[in-house]
């Protein structure tokens, strides 16, 4: 008994020793100033004191464990100790200068370290008494899908934790609002009365834009079978003919789109996501006009001359109706062989500039330790390398040669066409005349990379399409927007003119 007494009392006291050692060291490893000894983002802690995290109506204050860790018992200490090494590694072996933490602010990469379990904690109650109608439709909507994997609590309330600056949760009755000095207003749109380049005005407004006269001409849609990073739905290559149009020589910008935006409103603006209201303005002839986004579309990035984005194909092609009865002209939609048929710009390779796609695509360490020159590429294309995670300005890239500018990249662009995967084969035999694609279908094509995109997808052939219920998401309202996407935020559109006898074609 004695000498089990003398073995169990010391080792008795030696694993108190432990518990209340480790207790203390998860205490003190979990503390605001430890995770900052190494999270050393220097707008990280004032974001947090700005947030609703931080001066909470109940006085309590919410620290950096409580989010970016899971409740305790719910796999917290082996999360606690891989998240540890992780953030000790990195600290260790980056520097902190170089990091883009604007970019590891997003919504996309976010959601990788808030735990969804550590929100409903506590947050028990989705359905508080003061809670506003759009807020319980939302958190209905969320409740009734319970897809975690999809839904998170973050998707609406990303500025919780750490505040964001202009950040808007909940229908944004104020956008397309500016208090900018005005500028000389345009009241009659450009005369085209032969085939070249022209600046559009567009009536009532301010803003112009210029439209580039693409040439018609013979090319090969589609990629040969051994062009790097080619997909099934590339081919096969066929000899399409495209008759002479203007293309817009940048895509759609945020100025140009919300001319349409404040125009269409003329009588008010409801709120109705179905936008079934229809403007009676002889200007606009009984177009129906875009309802207020939810949140803020641009993600913060900025307006102007940047591209605009997340708004629905409907919106795009709503614009272009809009755009002709203002401008008299007949603009629309890029059909995808004239996209293709622009982007190449003679050229038949993967690019309209030279390049290897394999060498363009090396990232991290393995384009570190090759030689690989991304000089040519960074000059046309704004795309993951040199974009900072965000949309930029037309003016960040040299353009082809028709003139026209990121084709490519910065974002993607919507066309026409219903996307299949077989089209082209589906082409009669011979050379196609201006193709159109098929007759039907469920979602359009989408062509070009964006400020995402990686060097496989800037390729002129690359193809993609729509996807509306995954763009959709997340939009908490009922019925979804016709108008903007919750979930997409890499594609625009650029408008076409066809060359007809309103742009000076009187030919027969």
């Amino acid at each position: 008994m004695k000498r089990f007494l003398l073995w169990f009392l010391p080792g008795l006291i030696v694993g108190v020793l432990l518990i209340l050692g480790g207790g203390k060291a998860i205490d003190t490893t979990s503390s605001n100033d430890f995770c900052m000894s190494c999270h050393i983002h220097p707008l990280a802690d004032a974001a947090w004191k700005k947030s609703v995290h931080y001066d909470t109506k109940s006085g309590s204050r919410i620290g950096c464990v409580e989010c970016h860790l899971p409740p305790k018992g719910d796999n917290y200490l082996w999360a606690k100790a891989t998240t540890g090494l992780r953030d000790l590694w990195s600290y260790w072996t980056k520097d902190s200068a170089s990091f883009n933490w604007e970019e590891r602010g997003r919504l996309e990469i976010a959601r990788g370290h808030v735990f969804e379990s550590s929100c409903t904690k506590c947050h028990v109650n989705l359905f508080p008494a003061k809670l506003t109608k759009e807020g319980e439709n939302a958190h209905l909507y969320y409740t009734q899908t319970k897809k975690t994997d999809e839904l998170h609590c973050i998707n609406c309330h990303l500025n919780a934790g750490h505040h964001i600056e202009g950040y808007t949760h909940g229908s944004n009755a104020t956008f397309g609002a500016t208090s900018a000095a005005p500028k000389e207003i345009f009241t009659v749109p450009a005369e085209v009365s032969e085939f070249i380049n022209y600046t559009e005005k567009i009536p009532g407004s301010s803003v112009a834009f210029n439209m580039v006269a693409v040439p018609g001409g013979k090319f090969r849609i589609g990629s040969p079978d051994d062009e790097p990073f080619r997909k099934p739905d590339e081919g096969p290559k066929r000899e399409v003919e495209i008759s002479p149009f203007f293309m817009a020589e940048i895509e759609v910008t945020w100025d140009e789109y919300l001319a349409f935006y404040v125009q269409t409103a003329a009588e008010g603006r409801t709120t109705d996501t179905e936008g079934t209201r229809k403007i009676k303005s002889d200007k606009t002839d009984a177009i129906s006009g875009a309802t207020p986004p939810y949140g803020q579309p641009d993600q913060g990035w900025g307006m102007g001359r940047r591209p605009a984005i997340s708004f629905s194909y409907h919106a795009a092609e709503t614009y272009c109706k809009w755009l002709s009865s203002v401008s008299g002209k007949t603009y629309r939609l890029p059909t995808e062989a004239e996209w293709e048929y622009a982007c190449r710009a003679g050229s038949d390779g993967p690019y309209f500039f030279p390049g290897d796609p394999n060498k363009f695509q090396k990232t991290g360490l393995k384009a570190k330790l090759s030689k690989n020159d991304t000089a040519v590429i960074n000059t046309y294309v704004v795309y993951k390398a040199n974009s900072l995670s965000k949309t930029q300005p037309p003016d960040r890239a040299k353009p082809n040669p028709f003139g026209l500018r990121n084709m490519p990249g910065n974002v993607a662009e919507f066309c026409s066409d219903w996307y299949q995967p077989d089209a082209y084969s589906l082409y009669p035999d011979g050379v196609v005349k201006d193709p159109k694609g098929p007759d039907s279908g469920d979602e359009h094509v989408v062509r070009g990379g964006s400020f995402q995109s990686t060097a496989d997808v800037l390729r002129s052939a690359a193809r993609d399409y729509t996807r509306t219920e995954a763009w959709l998401k997340t939009d908490p309202q009922m019925p979804k927007s016709i108008w903007w996407y919750s979930d997409c935020f890499n594609v625009g559109f650029r408008v076409v003119c066809e060359f007809d006898e309103k742009t000076g074609n009187v030919s027969p």
